[in-house]
């Protein structure tokens, strides 16, 4: 596993001022920039090949640049049909695989829906698939954390809480946060630094400073309805409190890595860059 002894932030992807598009480009740009991580998207399909994970962790090391990936969108751990639940794993174990392979600090994904089964039911098959999908990593020794993602629509598994738990549960597991998806399906009920500080004292509680110095945060602006996420928008165009969120990660000292998920990506990386540095 990578060691990271600071918070770091970047892009959710290629930046949009990039005058290149292929992942070579996005890393040297995000460097050109100031940050120093950057997500791989691979939300449609995982296309980068392996013969050319090599060159991207040179030239990542080169640039002093944290690799994670998001998976594909095309993933339920939940569903009846059995083929789509292989196909599901499969899809994490690629993008855990080919994330390794670059060098890369994690791959995160949206893991299932609930489809009206009870919580904990649901809860308990996604331990045992992550589970599985853990076993086949660590006997083809690929270490890398995997992390499901906060859902940011209700009948998303699943929410911070029940991450955190999952997490204190599986080995070579921990959160994805995508703490504006835990805004959202609250219905911005989830909006307050009293919130945002029981949420990282529950992470320190349950997971220790291993959970609090490994981190992988997505946060970005957010509306909703009463189904919960309806899109991303820029941080300064909604009520998301990320200003009070920031201090709460300096306050806990958390270290790892931010991802902006905004549709400006490099904007508000360096926004929440700089909210940070003067908290």
């Amino acid at each position: 596993m990578i060691n990271i002894n600071k918070l770091r932030f970047g892009t959710a992807g290629i930046p949009n001022i990039a005058k290149g598009t292929s992942m070579l480009d996005g890393i040297r740009t995000v460097r050109k920039l100031s940050l120093d991580a950057m997500e791989m998207e691979f939300v449609q399909k995982v296309y980068l090949k392996e013969e050319k994970t090599e060159e991207v962790k040179i030239v990542a090391g080169e640039n002093d640049i944290i690799l994670t990936s998001h998976g594909e969108y095309w993933i339920n751990l939940n569903s009846k049909d059995a083929k789509i639940v292989d196909a599901s794993i499969n899809r994490i174990y690629n993008s855990a695989k080919i994330t390794y392979l670059t060098g890369g600090y994690s791959t995160c994904f949206h893991a299932a829906y609930y489809s009206k089964d009870e919580h904990k039911k649901v809860y308990d098959i996604i331990k045992s698939r992550l589970k599985f999908i853990v076993n086949k990593l660590k006997d083809e020794n690929i270490k890398i954390w995997i992390r499901p993602e906060t859902g940011g629509k209700i009948d998303q598994f699943a929410d911070s809480y029940e991450l955190i738990k999952l997490a204190s549960e599986l080995e070579m597991v921990l959160p994805c946060f995508d703490l504006a998806h835990q805004y959202a399906r609250t219905l911005g009920k989830w909006n307050s630094y009293e919130e945002f500080r029981k949420l990282f004292g529950e992470i320190e509680n349950k997971l220790g400073k291993e959970g609090l110095h490994n981190m992988h945060i997505h946060t970005e602006g957010i509306e909703f309805t009463e189904r919960g996420e309806r899109n991303h928008v820029n941080l300064k165009e909604c009520k998301f409190n990320y200003k009070d969120l920031v201090k709460v990660w300096k306050e806990f000292n958390i270290k790892g890595i931010v991802i902006c998920e905004s549709p400006n990506i490099e904007e508000d990386a360096l926004l929440l860059k700089k909210t940070y540095e003067k908290a």
